[in-house]
């Protein structure tokens, strides 16, 4: 009876154990997931095919269309002015810019005046016996000559023997010899030959100024040119007149030129053709670096989407039947920086307005209805 006892108990434990070991697997087996079929949502716009104007991007640094560089043609020390000459600084038309000390100079042509209305002088007396009908005349001209006014022209020569005679006292070359040194003297001050500002002052009063001297630059601000460099592919199309929409690179400000001028050479490196645009604006600055769209031309029956829709720059995807994603083959017109012109589409047909991660042809899709 024992023996029989203990079998029955030892075959209990070992039931015992299996069940327990079965139950703490079962326990720690983790149920397999269940997948279910996701599909994607889409956003479409309904394709519109019209015509489309090719803008064309460029871009370039703004120059003033009137601006000069100031050179010294004779030689002095620079004398202050009524304006500091430095950069910055505002002129009107006619207004003195600089002045260069012309004392040595001045009496160097005080000189040359004196000698000249000493050798009319002379002559008088001879005019007077040989030349009676002409006498008159010449006393005229010496009472109105005064030497420290700009000497006035000599008077018009009646006949040949008077021209003759007056030619022979080397009156002529006296006269020419004062003129000259006359405008090198009007030379000691240059003036403002238009309203506008002083960008760049090289020099200071007190400087010794020489010949061929550089000393400053002088721009007109009202109005600026900017040149861009356009493909040669569109040479044709630039026209003379036609409006320039211009912004700047934040393009936070809008500004609207005009082309003034095409030219008539390509680049042979770069095979793209320089044009020229004229723009006015008071906020805008010598240097300034503006970004341009040029019209050039229309594309009709076409339409413009972003360039990261486009698949291998030959393709884009369509929804058919507002569930299958189609791959259809389209027709570039037109590269911008960030939009491309296409065509190839039918109106009415469903395009992708964002990129879809992971996209293939055929693929099922849900379009989103809400606008």
């Amino acid at each position: 009876m024992r023996k029989i006892i203990l079998a029955i108990l030892g075959v209990l434990a070992i039931v015992a154990a299996v069940l327990v070991g079965n139950y703490i697997v079962e326990k720690n087996q983790k149920p397999k997931p269940k997948f279910k079929k996701q599909i994607k949502t889409v956003f479409v716009k309904e394709v519109e095919n019209k015509e489309i104007p090719i803008i064309l991007a460029a871009s370039g640094n703004l120059t003033a269309k009137s601006k000069i560089d100031i050179f010294s043609e004779v030689q002095g020390i620079f004398k202050p002015s009524n304006k500091a000459f430095k950069a910055g600084t505002k002129y009107y038309r006619g207004e003195t810019l600089l002045s260069i000390n012309s004392d040595e100079f001045y009496a160097s042509l005080q000189s040359q005046k004196s000698s000249l209305y000493n050798l009319l002088t002379s002559i008088m007396p001879d005019i007077r016996l040989d030349y009676p009908g002409e006498f008159s005349k010449w006393e005229n001209y010496l009472k109105g000559f005064d030497i420290n006014k700009s000497t006035p022209k000599l008077p018009k020569f009646s006949t040949d023997k008077e021209k003759y005679f007056i030619s022979g006292r080397g009156i002529l070359t006296a006269y020419y010899n004062v003129k000259n040194l006359e405008v090198r003297n009007s030379k000691h001050r240059i003036r403002a030959p238009f309203s506008g500002i002083l960008t760049e002052a090289l020099v200071s009063p007190g400087t010794l100024v020489r010949v061929g001297q550089k000393l400053g630059e002088f721009i007109d601000p009202s109005i600026y040119e900017m040149e861009v460099s356009v493909n040669a592919e569109f040479a044709d199309l630039l026209k003379v007149g036609n409006t320039v929409a211009l912004s700047n690179l934040e393009k936070s400000k809008k500004y609207t030129g005009k082309v003034v001028r095409v030219n008539g050479r390509v680049d042979q490196v770069s095979q793209t053709i320089k044009a020229f645009i004229d723009v006015k604006h008071p906020d805008l600055k010598e240097g300034m670096f503006l970004e341009a769209d040029l019209v050039a031309k229309s594309e009709s029956e076409a339409i413009e989407i972003s360039r990261k829709l486009l698949v291998d720059n030959a393709a884009v995807y369509t929804v058919k039947n507002d569930s299958i994603l189609t791959l259809v083959n389209v027709n570039p017109v037109y590269f911008g920086a960030e939009n491309v012109v296409i065509k190839g589409l039918n109106n009415n047909d469903k395009i992708l307005t964002q990129t879809l991660p992971g996209a293939f042809d055929g693929m099922i899709v849900k379009i989103n209805k809400n606008k």
